[in-house]
């Protein structure tokens, strides 16, 4: 999830575990562990591309950092804070910790949560932004803020924030169920066969839904708004993974191809080949789009070696989408 989501799970975290022994220093170490995790975005400034892709969510989102961390930052806490209870400060940063990459595990994007093993959780029920799980929490976490520590309307407060968001990340999972059922349905009428489907929430909302069907010779992508009124169509991609010839033994092409989790295209434009991840749509809502969010062009130097190269994006394209989608939100 985005950061601000992430600063207010921390922080209501924080509170319910020390809230009535600290009062506000409690959100504010919540927040601080709870935006930890995402540190690993630093990875980007040292290495390339796919090795940055390869770790993002990887160990910091892993309840091993947890378990190792949180006693370590509860020991520098209790060296200078007046509350010396080191078995409190531990579950708080634990807790913080575990919590964030247990939201994001929601996500299109996932999380190795039991990370070292190669297991990527990603129920892909919520979007990285929504503002319906986030504003509500942080509209009681400002309630409870104003509180004194005490008392009890500080402690409901807290509670209802941390109660609405986590029964709304419940609804959102019904909510994907419902949408898959309408996609199946749909393929069904339509006698497409498939090898597998994969659905997620469009940009900040729960309303509208994406779908990707992989086909034997390729993907079908199509749309589905709970507003609907009219059969869900969808739009065919050929795979042409053919055309990455003996590329797809390079190391960097097969983390590639692992990171999609096999939800990729290849297209070849004026002798460049790019590698589309499919996971994250595209950046248009128009018949036959190529604009796709994760687009990466292909260089191969001298030595042989293959670099991932993200494909620039024009500044109006998210205004754009953002427009086109409201309008296919509303039905079809």
């Amino acid at each position: 999830m985005d950061s601000l989501t992430q600063i207010v799970l921390g922080a209501a975290v924080g509170e319910a575990v020390l809230g009535r022994k600290v009062g506000n220093k409690a959100m504010l170490y919540g927040a601080i562990a709870g935006t930890i995790p995402d540190l690993d975005v630093l990875a980007s400034f040292f290495t390339d591309n796919v090795t940055a892709l390869y770790v993002h969510r990887g160990f910091t989102h892993s309840i091993v950092f947890s378990l190792l961390f949180s006693p370590i930052l509860a020991w520098i806490v209790t060296r200078y804070e007046s509350y010396k209870n080191f078995k409190n400060w531990t579950w708080l940063f634990f807790l913080a910790f575990v919590t964030h990459p247990i939201l994001d595990a929601h996500t299109t994007w996932g999380t190795q949560l039991f990370w070292p093993f190669d297991l990527r959780l990603a129920f892909k029920n919520i979007f990285v932004v929504d503002p319906l799980y986030t504003v509500p929490f942080l509209v009681f976490l400002i309630l409870a803020m104003r509180q004194k520590r005490t008392t009890a309307k500080r402690r409901f407060y807290n509670n209802m924030g941390l109660i609405l968001s986590t029964s709304y990340l419940a609804l959102t999972l019904l909510l994907k169920w419902a949408a898959y059922t309408k996609f199946e349905s749909a393929l069904a009428t339509q006698n497409i066969d498939y090898i597998d489907i994969d659905t997620r929430p469009s940009p900040l909302n729960t309303i509208l839904w994406s779908a990707n069907v992989q086909t034997e010779d390729a993907y079908l992508l199509g749309n589905y708004s709970f507003f609907d009124s009219q059969p869900i169509t969808f739009e065919s991609y050929p795979k042409n993974h053919d055309l990455l010839g003996s590329l797809v033994e390079d190391k960097s092409v097969k983390q590639m191809i692992a990171i999609s989790e096999g939800w990729y295209t290849i297209t070849k434009e004026n002798n460049t080949i790019y590698f589309n991840d499919l996971r994250f749509g595209l950046l248009s809502l128009k018949p036959k789009s190529t604009n796709f969010v994760f687009k990466y062009k292909l260089e191969v130097d001298p030595t042989g070696k293959v670099s991932f190269i993200e494909a620039p994006k024009d500044s109006n394209d998210g205004k754009k989408l953002l427009s086109e989608l409201w309008q296919r939100l509303k039905g079809n």
